[in-house]
């Protein structure tokens, strides 16, 4: 028996899935295959049924699922004392909302590869609890995200706060107005699509103070929103901080309402049963770099006003 058949059966079991079990230890399905047939072998029982080609756990492969996570954690806490610090290699996909993309990601990116050359870090952006479902079916080994998770089975870890900000093109609200919730009905609000945890976020806010806004579900896209906004479609929550540019350049004015908007936490997420070395390494990444405010030179790019 060895650690490598080990690993490629709790992972077969944990993600319900050869696949992604495969793509988890940088391997080929027929090699993890091998390895699980192996460690079959050696204990004498069968692990996985297979019915209909889809496999489940047997009996002896429930009892075995928590032994082989224990001696799997074993195995991190030698890393863990071991002198020196750990370099990463493999392959590490995780999901990122916009915002992140938009601000901090090259960041993170440039320190990761300083630190670990040999890991290649294959990121995807979308909203966040569609990244969430992701990270639960094991296909992310992690994401950074509005918070807190739905699934009880993520673990979280909250790497910063953001702030937001009602917009609005000039001349549609008076510049640091504060509306009630009678004045703001009155304007169209341009939301992102229902897979948001800000729209999320704000649906609750919305429902708790008893507000009813007619609501345009215009993008998944922080971009696009802003773009509306300042088209005069309506009006938007946006980062504060991140919205800076806009509105000193005089494309966007900011208000406020009473009841204030809600602030938002970005949480750092992965399946709870995931012990490897690669999460907290990779958290403390995070926690170093992450930082809503400053903008890519990209995004700076498309703030500027076209001359005239």
């Amino acid at each position: 028996m060895t650690l490598k058949q080990l690993e490629a059966f709790y992972f077969a079991a944990t993600l319900g899935s050869f696949v992604l079990a495969a793509q988890r230890v940088h391997v080929t399905q027929s090699s993890l295959s091998k390895r699980i047939a192996e460690l079959e072998e050696w204990m004498g029982v069968a692990l996985f049924a297979r019915v209909a080609k889809r496999v489940h756990l047997t009996e002896a492969g429930h009892r075995i699922l928590r032994v082989a996570g224990q001696m799997l954690e074993l195995k991190e806490h030698v890393r863990d004392v071991l002198d020196g610090p750990v370099e990463l290699s493999g392959t590490c996909s995780f999901g990122i909302s916009e915002l992140g993309a938009l601000t901090w990601l090259p960041r993170f990116v440039a320190k990761v590869r300083e630190a670990h050359p040999r890991l290649v870090l294959r990121p995807h952006v979308d909203l966040g609890r569609r990244l969430e479902r992701q990270v639960v079916r094991g296909e992310l080994d992690f994401a950074i995200v509005p918070g807190p998770a739905e699934d009880p089975s993520i673990s979280q870890h909250k790497v910063g706060d953001v702030r937001f900000v009602w917009t609005a093109a000039p001349g549609r609200v008076r510049p640091g107005r504060i509306l009630k919730p009678a004045e703001l009905s009155k304007h169209p609000v341009i939301t992102m699509t229902e897979g948001s945890g800000l729209t999320q976020a704000f649906d609750t806010w919305a429902v708790t103070h008893g507000l009813r806004m007619p609501r345009i579900v215009a993008s998944n896209s922080l971009m696009a929103i802003i773009g509306l906004t300042i088209a005069d479609v309506g009006v938007s929550f946006l980062p504060q901080a991140f919205m800076r540019p806009w509105v000193d350049g005089g494309a966007l004015i900011t208000f406020r309402s009473n009841p204030a908007l809600p602030g938002l936490a970005y949480c750092f997420i992965h399946r709870e049963d995931d012990r490897r070395a690669l999460l907290p390494i990779l958290l403390t990444c995070v926690l170093d770099v992450a930082e809503y405010a400053t903008m890519t030179e990209y995004s700076r790019k498309t703030t500027k006003r076209p001359r005239k």
